[in-house]
């Protein structure tokens, strides 16, 4: 199971990307807003979830956990698949779904794709109220960006030499006085500290 994607992206296409992680390039089905946060040439890290069928295997990407089991708890709804949940996300961003499910806006939901009354009807009655228990991004998102700035500082430093450990215990100290230091402006403050213990 492929849980996550991290590498450097070669393609971006209207459904999908192409990222290189470890020399393998991975095709990476995405939504609309996934993909427009991806910039060829730079390196991204997806979380992923991977569908198995008799005839393929797809990986389907998100830039957020939230998404990504919104994505999950849609397909357990009868008549909904890997497509249909994707349409969904595409269509809805995670907040308007959630408001749209636990509010019964019918209207909102039949904005999708290939889903009619009916089906939203069906999605409304089997998630309203499973659809609390995923957990929200809103106010993890800054904890995900501190720790995607700490794994780069201290990757960096590796990169460059340093044991480890050294470079995790000063880029610890570095975002411990300065938590909202950008990530150019902690590694080099990690460098210098790093420095006078040498």
């Amino acid at each position: 199971m492929i849980a996550s994607v991290r590498g450097e992206v070669l393609d971006i296409a209207l459904d999908h990307a192409v990222i290189e992680a470890a020399g393998v390039g991975y095709r990476v089905n995405a939504t609309p807003v996934t993909l427009g946060a991806l910039h060829r040439g730079s390196e991204a890290r997806l979380f992923t979830t991977m569908i198995v069928r008799e005839d393929s295997m797809t990986l389907y990407g998100f830039s957020d956990l939230e998404s990504k089991d919104l994505f999950s708890l849609l397909q357990t709804v009868s008549g909904v698949g890997p497509r249909l949940a994707m349409a969904t996300l595409a269509v809805l961003e995670p907040e308007a779904l959630r408001r749209a499910l636990s509010e019964g806006n019918l209207t909102a939901l039949t904005r999708v794709p290939g889903i009619g009354k009916r089906g939203a009807e069906r999605m409304v009655v089997e998630l309203r109220d499973k659809v609390d228990a995923v957990p929200t991004t809103a106010g993890v998102s800054g904890a995900v960006a501190a720790n995607a700035i700490r794994d780069q500082i201290v990757e960096a430093l590796e990169g460059l030499g340093f044991p480890l450990k050294q470079a995790e215990q000063a880029t610890d100290s570095v975002l411990a006085e300065t938590p909202g230091a950008t990530t150019s402006v902690a590694l080099r403050s990690a460098l210098s500290l790093l420095g006078k213990t040498r």
